[in-house]
């Protein structure tokens, strides 16, 4: 696909561990797409993995990771607030080489997980906690929490996690009056 052979030629680090990572999912006979700006896998049109690189590493991040039975424990989870996805880490071509089989396992069972319609039970938005800070912010403009409301779960949540995340409520009410525009126009806090 012409849009994966210039994302790995303009990466200027991990080319080759892309090439060797992409060179597994379709010997695994997953369908090659491009989306979010990286390559990705699918499997009947149901996303499987997607190569990232990063700065200190390249990664196979898989879609349903948390469904994966991990014998080798070597899944891992990007954040705490993470709920589904999981990555394996690259540092070297070598690395890649070394657990072919071992990433095509978890390929191969990753297919199976999507193949058996099986679903990541997720927090709900009720779950995460609505800082004091936000509270007040809404108590102050119910515009705010009226548009809060309207948001899709997924973006409340990030939210919640962005304002959360702050150790001090300056910070927090900083992030606040910062993103009320974005939430206002109905954007999530990444796309302002």
């Amino acid at each position: 696909m012409e849009q994966v052979d210039r994302y790995i030629e303009t990466l200027k680090n991990w080319q080759e561990e892309s090439r060797q990572l992409r060179r597994i999912c379709l010997e695994c006979g997953l369908e090659e797409t491009y989306k979010w700006r990286h390559p990705c896998y699918a499997h009947k049109g149901k996303n499987i993995v997607i190569i990232h690189g990063f700065k200190d590493h390249s990664a196979l991040l898989f879609f349903k990771g948390s469904l994966l039975k991990d014998s080798e424990n070597i899944l891992i989870q990007q954040t705490e607030h993470v709920q589904s996805q999981r990555q394996l880490r690259f540092t070297t071509v070598q690395q890649i080489l070394d657990l072919e089989a071992l990433i095509k396992a978890y390929i191969f069972e990753a297919v199976e997980v999507e193949k058996a319609g099986l679903k990541v039970k997720k927090k709900k938005t009720s779950d995460f906690e609505v800082p004091e800070e936000l509270t007040r912010a809404f108590k102050e403009n119910p515009e705010l929490e009226t548009a809060f409301k309207v948001l899709t779960p997924g973006r409340q949540r990030g939210y919640l996690i962005f304002f959360g995340n702050a150790k001090q409520a300056k910070t927090r009410e900083r992030r606040i009056a910062k993103y009320t525009p974005a939430i206002l126009a109905g954007k999530g806090h990444e796309e302002r």
